[in-house]
């Protein structure tokens, strides 16, 4: 338990005093988030937020990382290659996010040079990285839930890769999507990346049952980005002062996914992300209803749904606390249904 500590910890601590450096930094460059106009459909509510500096994402994801180094310096904790190819996910899509915030922040306008094809080029990216971790770790190769056996279905070769790629991808999606209101993101990863460190943590006391390699250090990566949001949380809770920007919803978003594949939790991914399922789903919905009523119609008055609910009446702040709840009972529900799945196996054992 102790790696755990000291990672959440140094994560906390690290992401804290970062994210202060970068509001400095990008408040004296004077530019910042660019707001959608009405134009564009855009969240003209959302205006006054305008000039907010964002990219907090940065200090997340470079604290998490720092947290998890330190943690290996007591001895007895050796550094896995899965996590690596965890934190090698993590920076490569967290720099695509970055490049798109750059873009935005420097032409002013909300979508970046590759809004169009960026999910073709995050998807293609990520598939290259699950077929490095497929072919280079011993990452079980079956849809689980709770763990391999459960259900325990072969999907080996590029059928798990693609499979795995599409978890992944769109939980970075999914994420990027939820990242609208101050905190809300931040919070609801927090929540998640709790949920993957109990895992974690759960099956490395009992390898009889969890067939994961070292999840000692998966439950330290995750603690360790589970105290990076924490940290970040005291600058973005509303108002908020910065804002985590693509960079730090994708980072984030791959960090969830890619835990969820080698904890062997794929099917329980969507209980612990619940509410960026039910963020994504809107949008989903939303574009379906407008698309089959030849565009004259929308379900919701603004996609995603904490969007409609502002616009509805409801404070922002009010918006956030009920999806942090829901976001809370959603990571229970998951957690809860993890140990009795242990319980039942432990009984039979």
């Amino acid at each position: 338990m102790i790696p755990i500590f000291i990672a959440g910890s140094i994560g906390m601590i690290v992401s804290l005093i970062g994210t202060r450096v970068l509001m400095v930094i990008f408040a004296r460059l004077g530019k910042g988030q660019p707001i959608l106009s009405a134009e564009d459909h855009g969240p003209v509510h959302q205006m006054g937020k305008q000039g907010t500096p964002t990219m907090g994402g940065i200090a997340i994801l470079f604290a998490g990382a720092i947290g998890w180094t330190v943690a290996h310096v007591r001895a007895g904790l050796p550094f896995s290659d899965q996590a690596a190819i965890i934190w090698l996910t993590v920076f490569v899509l967290g720099a695509i996010g970055f490049l798109d915030d750059y873009l935005k922040v420097r032409r002013q306008h909300n979508r970046g040079i590759f809004w169009k094809k960026k999910g073709w080029i995050t998807f293609g990216i990520t598939l290259l990285l699950l077929w490095l971790l497929s072919s280079t770790t011993g990452v079980v190769e079956t849809i689980s839930f709770t763990r391999a056996t459960y259900p325990g279905w072969d999907i080996t070769g590029p059928i798990f890769i693609v499979w795995t790629a599409i978890m992944v991808w769109s939980t970075t999606n999914a994420v990027n999507v939820t990242d609208g209101l101050d905190g809300l993101a931040a919070g609801s990863a927090l929540f998640g990346f709790l949920a993957f460190t109990v895992i974690a943590y759960w099956a490395f006391r009992n390898p009889r049952i969890y067939d994961i390699v070292n999840p000692l250090d998966l439950a330290v990566l995750s603690a360790s980005l589970a105290g990076a949001c924490a940290g970040f949380l005291w600058w973005n809770a509303a108002p908020a002062r910065i804002f985590m920007g693509d960079v730090g919803a994708l980072g984030l978003g791959a960090a969830l996914g890619m835990l969820a594949v080698t904890t062997n939790t794929h099917l329980l991914l969507p209980i612990v992300c619940g509410i960026n399922v039910f963020e994504a789903g809107s949008v989903a919905v939303q574009m379906g209803v407008f698309k089959a009523s030849g565009r004259k119609r929308r379900l919701l008055k603004m996609s995603p749904i904490h969007h409609h609910f502002e616009l509805s009446g409801w404070p922002e702040t009010t918006v956030i606390i009920r999806f942090w709840i829901i976001s809370g009972i959603c990571v229970a529900t998951a957690v809860a249904i993890f140990i009795a799945d242990f319980t039942r196996q432990a009984g039979l054992r």
